[in-house]
């Protein structure tokens, strides 16, 4: 049977049947994991099926090319030459796809070189690393969801009801400013509110306008001040 498939295979060194499967079906699983990594991790408004399909075969491709390189430097300079008369151009939106698209590229030399250990570990590192910073948003400054801004005319030592009060809906919040308006008896106060449900907002603003002392409310999302 292997004699029949190294048919027309003519290389000084014949083909490890079983390298070669092993190789490339290794290969195909590292891509398929880290395409479910991104499919389950991906947030952003770029996303494409076309790009997840490539996470999956861009390894396989890799190792390819490198069981056909098998070490030949004259073999390397001719694909070199192919690859540049055939190129291949895409913009990529988001710097994390050029990740995916290196790392993938990393693993498909380990796959064709026959690292399989090294393919198999990095693939592991890789998608626990994108899924930390995933799960834990890495790297944002945002702490918070909303800056919620009013006027109080109740007497100073009634903010802490009122910030109980808000408690109900965050699970922290900031005083950020407080100042004294034209009237002596009023003052300006801004907090910085980290929500339990950022989609009660409206609720929120809404039971905030009816609390006793409150005048003049307005807020400000997240996604509208950047460095919230």
């Amino acid at each position: 049977m292997q004699d029949w498939l190294y048919f027309g295979d003519t290389a000084p060194l014949p083909t490890d049947l079983t390298t070669l499967l092993m190789g490339l079906l290794l290969a195909f699983l590292c891509g398929q994991l880290l395409a479910w990594v991104y499919m389950f991790t991906h947030t952003g408004l770029s996303y494409s099926r076309t790009f997840v399909s490539s996470l999956i075969i861009i390894p396989i491709t890799v190792a390819l090319v490198m069981m056909v390189l098998d070490n030949n430097l004259v073999t390397a300079f001719s694909l070199l030459a192919v690859f540049a008369i055939v190129r291949f151009r895409n913009i990529l939106r988001d710097t994390l796809d050029t990740v995916y698209i290196l790392s993938l590229i990393v693993i498909g030399m380990s796959c064709g070189t026959q690292k399989f250990t090294t393919a198999i570990m990095g693939t592991g590192i890789v998608s626990v690393a994108l899924t930390y910073i995933w799960y834990t948003n890495f790297g944002s400054r945002q702490r918070y969801d909303l800056i919620l801004n009013l006027n109080w005319s109740q007497p100073i030592s009634r903010i802490k009801q009122f910030e109980s009060f808000l408690k109900r809906h965050a699970i922290n919040l900031k005083l950020a400013s407080q100042s004294s308006g034209g009237n002596l008896e009023t003052a300006h106060l801004s907090y910085r509110l980290r929500l339990r449900d950022p989609d009660r907002v409206d609720e929120l603003l809404d039971e905030v306008k009816k609390f006793e002392g409150v005048s003049q409310v307005s807020s400000l999302r997240a996604e509208d001040e950047s460095e919230i």
